[in-house]
């Protein structure tokens, strides 16, 4: 018998099973630019057809908020999938298989919490938009059922650059892949790519280094602030597009401990250990909670 993990992403699906008869098997699709909703779930239908033999859990990680009816009320992403009927698709798509679905950035932190040993985190995943968890005491905070670790819409910027969610200065806004692209394209003076910035960025080219410096001010004030209200003692930082630019968590860490003040602890910073995949593996995770008798 195998589990099985699906990480639902802005820009990729990722599908991992892990079990008794072998070795990790992984696949990863793109989301097609400009598709529409149907097209997103016949991709979803062709990646998983199949799978459901042999599997005893299947548990399932996304960035959409998701209403207790089981319906997506927001994904800026992918806006077409306003008014999907979550629970129903997942029902379609697994219909004899145990399976949970949970927000990726609460997965992520949980993932990394248990690989860290380290009861009370706080995650934020940089790439499409910014993702966050919080773990306290090796548990998701808010509680299940009460929505999720909305990290990446903390008022970071008073007169920030407006957020897709519709108000200014969110940390998703200013940190974001997206949002440190176009900041950079602005210093820059032209259009700049993922590939242009890390590049320049590695050189020392002052209109990438402004724009990923600026990105690393805005985290440490999110870590910070969660730091100082519930008092995390690590901070993790990942997601693909964090992954990619080099020493952005030692530039995170810095500002951090530039709002150190005395007789109070700052959480120490590290990268996350699990790269990219760090939801992917809180959605194994996940199913395994789902075995007969396993705490949810």
């Amino acid at each position: 018998m195998s589990i099985l993990a699906l990480d639902i992403g802005g820009t990729k699906v990722a599908l991992r099973r892990e079990g008794d008869d072998g070795p990790p098997q992984e696949t990863v699709v793109r989301w097609s630019d400009g598709a529409s909703r149907s097209d997103d779930l016949d991709l979803l239908r062709s990646l998983v057809a199949g799978e459901q033999p042999g599997a005893r859990a299947v548990g399932v990680s996304l960035p959409a908020s998701v209403d207790r009816s089981g319906t997506v009320t927001s994904w800026p992403n992918r806006p077409s999938w306003v008014g999907l009927d979550w629970g129903g698709l997942v029902a379609d798509l697994f219909p004899a298989v145990p399976t949970a679905t949970a927000d990726d950035g609460d997965l992520a932190a949980l993932a990394e919490a248990e690989h860290a040993g380290r009861p009370d985190v706080v995650y934020l995943g940089v790439g499409t938009g910014v993702g966050g968890g919080i773990v306290c005491d090796g548990r998701p905070l808010p509680r299940p059922g009460r929505g999720s670790c909305e990290v990446g819409h903390m008022v970071v910027a008073l007169d920030g650059p407006r957020c897709d969610c519709g108000r200014r200065g969110c940390l998703q806004a200013v940190a974001s892949g997206p949002a440190v692209l176009r900041a950079a394209s602005t210093a820059r003076g032209y259009e700049t790519g993922y590939e242009q910035l890390r590049e320049a960025w590695r050189a020392g080219a002052p209109w990438a280094d402004g724009a990923v410096r600026a990105a690393g001010r805005a985290l440490a004030a999110a870590v910070v602030g969660v730091g100082e209200l519930l008092q995390v003692d690590l901070a993790v930082i990942g997601g693909g597009f964090a992954a990619g630019i080099p020493d952005l968590t030692t530039v995170v860490a810095d500002h951090v401990a530039g709002y150190a003040r005395v007789g109070h602890r700052l959480p120490e910073v590290r990268a996350a250990a699990l790269g990219g995949a760090s939801s992917l593996h809180g959605a194994l995770s996940l199913a395994r909670s789902l075995r007969p008798g396993a705490p949810l």
